[in-house]
C-alpha cells in the first residue's frame, strides 16, 4: 500500500469543500481524505462513513467542488459496494 503525502493542494481542496458546504465543518478530516484522494488521482475512496462521505445527497456537491478545482473526484463508496459483482 502506498503512503501519500498531505500537500498544500489537498489541504486547499479540503478547505474549499468545507467553505462550499459540501461537508460540515465537523467533517474536516473527511474533507481532507477527499482532498488527498482527488489531488493524488486516487480512483476510489473506501469508507464506512455513510453520514458524510458515502452519502448520495452530498455526492453532487463534493464532486462539483472537485471539478471546479480542476480535479476528478474519487468514487466514494463502502467496501461492500466496491466488492459486489
Amino acid at each position: 500500500m502506498a503512503v501519500i503525502a498531505i500537500t498544500e493542494e489537498a489541504e486547499a481542496l479540503a478547505e474549499r469543500l468545507l467553505r462550499a458546504g459540501a461537508l460540515p465543518k465537523k467533517a474536516a478530516a473527511d474533507a481532507l481524505h477527499i482532498g488527498l484522494a482527488a489531488t493524488h488521482g486516487i480512483d476510489f475512496l473506501l469508507t464506512s462513513n455513510c453520514k458524510h462521505l458515502s452519502n448520495a445527497a452530498m455526492r453532487p456537491r463534493i464532486e462539483a467542488v472537485c471539478r471546479a478545482a480542476g480535479l476528478r473526484p474519487p468514487i466514494i463508496c463502502t467496501p461492500e459496494v466496491l466488492s459486489e459483482d
